[in-house]
């Protein structure tokens, strides 16, 4: 018998303690580098993990080690027992949190307190009403801007987090660190990443570097000060002196974090991926339907984990948009 920790810990030495969840493959935005634009198959709602299922599942994860779950999508709210699946879960001891397009969010807040939620992650990529409608094909903006401040009011630990993509929004970064001027928040800026379906080019990544110099000459270089980056944090983070929030860079494409990641995902329909970029995945609900033992298959994925980005260590192959057709649309991964 393995240990609670060596279960979920892989041949690199990386222990994986955080687990996030799809809960739904749908979403009422269509944001393009996330769900490609001809739309995509969506999973027969049999093989999809019931609230039940998704508890007794994450139990086991929660039992072998994982102390924390965020609760992604698609859009996480629009699945209709969401509260179910947020009490159920609120029962295990775990930091619990969610990633959502806020689009709805007002409609939970006192679900959400009740079950401990301290943090939610904003999905916005623009502050103009009129890219937003380009970036989403939907007119919510006033809806998501107005609940972003609504978070900060009802104590709420708010994350904004944008893909940032040349030629879309790269001119509205200086704006985004400027938000957090007056508010407490955090801007992420997540470099765009190759999924299936999404169109993605090298050329329309805009990298850590880029970001940082055009923020060095927009800001004296002692206005800008280094936060101490929590363990396994995926950024590297910022605030201006003097501003109430802060900002940060996810820079998974030209600087990866691999050494250190303890990340899982289990997505809508029970696959397990060890990794962001897997084209491998382990179909635990089938296992679980089946009554077998979870322990050894989890185990087995955990495993098999890449020492970088699912063995696409190079930039070459991992630049090459073909390797990442094998791999799912991101709204079909979870955020």
């Amino acid at each position: 018998m393995k240990s609670k920790e060596s279960i979920l810990t892989d041949n690199f030495g990386r222990y994986h303690n955080y687990l996030r969840i799809s809960l739904t493959e749908r979403c009422n935005l269509r944001c393009s580098y996330c769900m490609p634009l001809e739309g995509f198959q969506l999973s027969p709602s049999e093989n999809l993990m019931s609230a039940e299922e998704i508890y007794e599942i994450a139990k086991i994860f929660v039992k072998f080690g994982v102390n924390k779950i965020r609760l992604t999508g698609g859009e996480p709210l629009v699945r209709k027992d969401f509260i179910k699946i947020l009490n159920l879960l609120s029962t295990l001891n775990i930091e619990l949190s969610l990633t959502t397009n806020a689009v709805s969010v007002d409609r939970y807040f006192n679900e959400l307190k009740k079950a401990g939620v301290k943090t939610v992650n904003v999905s916005l990529d623009t502050l103009s009403s009129q890219r937003f409608h380009d970036i989403t094909f939907r007119n919510y903006f006033d809806r998501v801007y107005k609940n972003i401040f609504k978070l900060i009011d009802n104590g709420f630990k708010t994350k904004i987090n944008a893909v940032i993509m040349r030629g879309t929004n790269d001119d509205e970064i200086i704006s985004f660190v400027n938000f957090t001027k007056n508010n407490p928040v955090t801007f992420r800026f997540i470099e765009f990443m190759p999924f299936d379906g999404n169109q993605w080019r090298r050329e329309k990544t805009v990298s850590y570097k880029e970001i940082m110099d055009k923020l060095q000459s927009t800001y004296q270089k002692d206005q800008i000060i280094r936060i101490k980056d929590a363990p396994n944090d995926t950024s590297k983070n910022y605030k201006i002196k003097g501003y109430k929030g802060a900002f940060a860079i996810i820079s998974t494409v030209t600087n990866p974090f691999c050494d250190q990641c303890n990340r899982i995902r289990l997505t809508a329909n029970g696959k397990l991926k060890n990794c962001l970029f897997s084209q491998e995945e382990t179909n635990l609900l089938k296992a679980f339907r089946n009554k077998e033992d979870l322990e050894q298959i989890i185990f087995r994925n955990i495993s098999k984990k890449y020492a970088v980005r699912s063995g696409l260590s190079d930039p070459e192959n991992f630049e090459d948009p073909r390797e990442h057709k094998k791999n799912r649309s991101m709204i079909a991964i979870g955020g």
